[in-house]
């Protein structure tokens, strides 16, 4: 039975969604205190639709964009909660759109085929094939860029800086100790 779009999702169907372990999705509810889901008997948590999207926003901005927690959390301040949110509902969109392009039907909710049970219920007849890559994960980075020159020079003066600090740090713990 496929669940509706407009129905609450446990912590783990929305960690299978966004490919972001349970324990982040935690992490961020106390870090951004617009994420509310409902807790019910237990502690169980249940997104709705709207937490979802912006919970989206959120790993977009953090893991797509390189924006720190701090930089989320300003960015949620200064531009508020639907434009995080929009930025979540164009991510699933874009998703969906290169699946589509890709030729690979789109995702169902955890009671459909997608979740490794076939609707009729039988395991075996919706198994995957172990060569199956999963749709969800992000490109490889790109290669690291060697240094340019005037780049080593700025890293090195920083740690012959930092050498200096240390050694004063320990003069100072000397001093202290004497």
């Amino acid at each position: 039975m496929q669940k509706s779009p407009d129905a609450f999702r446990t912590i783990s169907e929305v960690a299978m969604e966004l490919d972001v372990p349970q324990h982040v999705l935690r992490f961020w509810e106390t870090k951004f205190t617009q994420i509310k889901p409902l807790k019910r008997g237990g502690g169980r948590r249940y997104y709705r639709p709207e937490d979802i999207d912006l919970l989206r926003g959120i790993r977009t901005l953090l893991y797509h964009d390189g924006y720190t927690i701090k930089g989320v959390q300003k960015v949620l301040r200064e531009q508020g909660l639907r434009h995080v949110t929009e930025i979540g509902r164009e991510e699933l969109e874009a998703e969906l759109a290169a699946m589509e392009a890709d030729g690979a039907p789109a995702p169902q909710d955890q009671g459909g085929e997608a979740a490794g049970v076939s609707v009729d219920g039988d395991p075996a007849a919706s198994a995957q094939p172990e060569d199956a890559t999963p749709q969800h994960l992000a490109p490889a980075p790109f290669p690291p860029q060697p240094l340019t020159e005037e780049q080593q020079d700025k890293l090195e003066n920083i740690l012959d800086e930092l050498e200096g600090l240390k050694a004063r740090l320990e003069a100072a713990r000397t001093a202290i100790q004497a």
